[in-house]
């Protein structure tokens, strides 16, 4: 596969990757992005967007956007090294590993799970190392003593692919493990925004009024990594402003322009008239300290429109009551906010490579 990455970003290929153990995928990929059609001689991979959740679009990555994020990527983690890959290559945040290397002139050391971590991490030998991992794998390696040291040895521990729970943070800070936190998508040609802060060639802005009643807006993205537009383009097109990607993100960004994610359009809920971002409700329940892990959605409500519905996994063998964590939202968010419902999981269901598929719970619990 490294070879392959080489000769795209040399520009003698244009490549689709797709997940090598799912045939019915791989499928749909290659059928509907067009795999063997013409391409613009400057597209060196398409990049599926959707594949698990609708009709794949296929961001166009560009030979000139890759590289720019790979060495934006290294001058902001000091210099270039040697990467572990912990995730498939055929996501944005795998492939970045593989471009990274190329550009650096090394090569990746794979590990496929937490297990092999220890002996991977141990081979990437001296000289700054780097890992590119999603917060459900950094909270598994921690509750693995070998594999926690192990990424303490680590320069930097890139997490991206969705918001990193509370807790997750403080234990990685207990290990000592130096993480990262990125935004970004395949769009953007993966990680473009560090700690909140853009990378070198990367624009960032707000756009307000089209959010909630708090303050966010819509985050756009533009500058030298953002991708040539989709293979399938959709309407409307979020790359209709020439030299930005309209995302589906809300933000908000401070005066000394550090970017904060505080959810997504489609998951906002609309409640009694007014809005709920679920993240921020998630981060509030994250610090109860008889919570593990929690999820937050909206669900139909003749009376409010939709309630606040939080799946909660327990940080131990009791669970924290409804009123619990309604009294415990309401000390830092409006009560407007607080979960009228709360429902107690073993475990949050995930698509891809770790997001909360919070479609399936709304299914779920209707």
């Amino acid at each position: 596969m490294l070879t392959a990455v080489e000769q795209a970003l040399a520009g003698r290929v244009s490549l689709l990757p797709v997940p090598a153990d799912d045939a019915r995928q791989s499928l749909l990929l290659t059928t509907t992005l067009r795999a063997n059609a013409p391409i613009d001689d400057d597209v060196a991979m398409v990049v599926s967007t959707s594949g698990t959740t609708g009709v794949p679009k296929g961001a166009m990555l560009t030979a000139a956007a890759l590289t720019a994020s790979a060495h934006a990527t290294h001058r902001r983690l000091g210099g270039p090294g040697r990467w572990l890959l912990a995730l498939p290559a055929y996501h944005v945040a795998g492939l970045q590993v593989l471009v990274r290397s190329v550009v650096a002139g090394t090569a990746p050391v794979a590990a496929s799970g937490v297990d092999e971590f220890a002996a991977a991490i141990d081979a990437l030998g001296s000289g700054r190392r780097y890992a590119s991992l999603v917060a459900a794998q950094l909270d598994k390696a921690l509750r693995d003593p070998s594999a926690a040291a192990a990424l303490a040895t680590l320069d930097a521990v890139l997490v991206g692919g969705g918001p990193m729970p509370a807790g997750v943070a403080e234990k990685a800070l207990a290990a000592g493990v130096s993480v990262v936190r990125t935004y970004g998508m395949s769009e953007t040609c993966g990680g473009c925004v560090y700690d909140g802060v853009a990378l070198d060639g990367v624009r960032v802005r707000v756009d307000s009024g089209a959010a909630a009643a708090s303050g966010p807006g819509r985050v756009v993205l533009g500058g030298m990594t953002l991708a040539k537009g989709y293979r399938n383009p959709v309407s409307p097109d979020p790359f209709a402003e020439p030299g930005w990607f309209r995302t589906d993100d809300l933000g908000a960004v401070t005066d000394s322009g550090v970017l904060s994610i505080l959810g997504r359009v489609d998951d906002a809920i609309s409640t009694g008239g007014l809005t709920v971002l679920p993240q921020l409700v998630e981060a509030a329940l994250a610090a109860h300290p008889d919570v593990a892990e929690c999820a937050v959605f909206g669900v139909a409500d003749e009376r409010l429109g939709q309630r606040v519905v939080a799946a909660v996994v327990p940080a131990g063998a009791a669970s924290p009551s409804l009123d619990e964590l309604r009294r415990h939202v309401a000390t830092t968010l409006p009560a407007t906010a607080a979960p009228r419902e709360m429902h107690v999981v073993d475990e949050l269901p995930r698509r891809g490579i770790g997001k909360v598929d919070r479609a399936a719970l709304i299914t779920r619990f209707s």
